[in-house]
């Protein structure tokens, strides 16, 4: 047998920030290094944060990529580095490189490219044909992205049938309820069919509507979950590995089209340590805790990387405002959250008291902003008009507090949380320049 140590890191990733993805990339993988690894793995497009969308088509961008690639690997040393990245080859590729001893040694495009749900790969990218088996310490070591993980038949079954004994999959695999399960279920139905462990990172964090949610594993191909990374958390995950040597055969005919370019790094076997170091297994979240996290971290996540330090919303003593508050707690901590009771001549005094009390027990800062006088004052602008009567004036306290929370955003940089719940977007139920602000 031979012997393997891997890391997998599972980071947040910024779309657009080349350099502060470069920057978590060296990082990690001073860590990795320092933990011993022979090869470390980051998750899909790296370089560039997932998914970049129409920033596929600013050729500077592209660019800039590619120059990370370089410079990366130049600092890779002895370590083999898999990093995902922005690339262009007769057309942009979902890509990724494989870095050792100052050079890219292997390169890999995303074979299937996802067009359903969230997904418009197809209208960015070209697919690839090729499987890198890369040989490493002697083991056969294969490379794919995301989605070719979910294809029977495609690029893990093409490298379990070059010999690979090992796939590292880095992943961009959005966060939905109870997918952790079904995950699992497909890595180790993959690597059953390849006859290979699998390796899989995925990334943590939110971009946009999106959120993903790490839970980066590897899973033996007798389907045995050796090591699982937390959900919603920064991790690296370092786990030795006893894998068969390579298949000196080289099997090489291709599968379902897809052909095998093989690189060799190094050919001396490694013995297992005494004492084989240990990824862990983290529990997954129960489902509540689960949901709450994708939120936390998807607000978290929104703030921060659309350059906001701060948050206001309206409290208002009820369920849902208060629930938000939480989120916005939770996610940013207490001394970023600002919240504004925004009394009406129809608010009831426990209203206002409730909110303070919420506030106080969450240390948040807290106001009071009465807008009777406010109200009032539009009724009187507009009396020579006919007046404000029926819907309009149903209308107009919402909007009057929704014109405030955007005045203090404006005066202090905070962005405002609406405080809506489901049932009532699903049925338009909210004042458009009010509680939708």
């Amino acid at each position: 047998m031979a012997w393997l140590r891997i890391a997998l890191a599972q980071i947040d990733l910024t779309v657009g920030d080349i350099d502060g993805n470069v920057a978590l990339i060296r990082q990690w993988t001073a860590r990795a290094r320092d933990a011993g690894a022979h090869i470390v793995a980051f998750p899909e497009m790296t370089v560039t944060g997932y998914p970049i969308e129409d920033l596929v088509y600013r050729r500077a961008f592209v660019d800039a990529s590619r120059r990370a690639i370089d410079t990366l690997a130049v600092e890779s040393g002895d370590m083999a580095v898999i990093v995902g990245y922005l690339d262009v080859d007769e057309g942009a590729r979902n890509a990724a490189a494989l870095l050792h001893q100052g050079e890219v040694k292997a390169r890999y495009y995303k074979h299937f490219l996802p067009n359903y749900g969230v997904f418009d790969e197809q209208r960015y990218f070209r697919p690839g044909l090729t499987v890198p088996v890369i040989r490493v310490h002697g083991v056969d070591v294969a490379i794919t992205i995301c989605e070719d993980l979910w294809q029977n038949g495609g690029p893990v079954a093409a490298a379990g049938h070059s010999g690979a004994d090992l796939v590292v999959v880095i992943n961009g695999s959005p966060y939905e309820q109870a997918k952790s399960d079904f995950r699992r279920d497909l890595v180790a139905r993959r690597a059953a069919e390849g006859g290979a462990t699998m390796a899989y990172v995925n990334m943590w964090g939110g971009q946009d509507e999106l959120v993903f949610d790490g839970d980066s594993m590897i899973i033996d191909p007798a389907g045995r979950l050796l090591a699982r990374a937390p959900m919603f958390a920064d991790a690296l995950v370092v786990h030795d590995l006893d894998l068969a040597p390579a298949d000196r055969r080289d099997i090489d005919e291709p599968t379902a089209g897809i052909s095998i370019e093989r690189i060799t790094l190094s050919t001396d076997l490694l013995d297992l340590p005494e004492v084989p170091l240990q990824g862990g297994i983290c529990t997954p979240l129960d489902e509540f805790a689960e949901v709450w996290s994708a939120v936390v971290a998807g607000t978290r996540d929104y703030v921060r990387k659309n350059g906001f330090s701060s948050v206001v919303l309206g409290l208002s003593g009820g369920i849902d405002s208060a629930l938000v508050a939480t989120v916005a707690r939770d996610a940013l901590g207490a001394d970023a959250v600002h919240v504004v009771a925004m009394p009406s001549p129809h608010s009831s005094t426990h209203s206002v008291d409730d909110a303070e009390e919420l506030a106080r027990r969450q240390g948040l800062h807290f106001t009071i902003v009465p807008i009777a006088s406010m109200v009032e004052s539009f009724h009187d602008a507009l009396k020579d008009l006919g007046g404000i009567t029926g819907l309009s004036a149903e209308n107009l306290q919402a909007r009057v507090r929704g014109m405030t929370l955007m005045t203090l955003s404006n005066q202090h940089g905070h962005l405002v949380l609406t405080t809506g719940n489901k049932s009532e977007l699903a049925t338009g139920f909210s004042t458009l320049y009010g509680d939708s602000a």
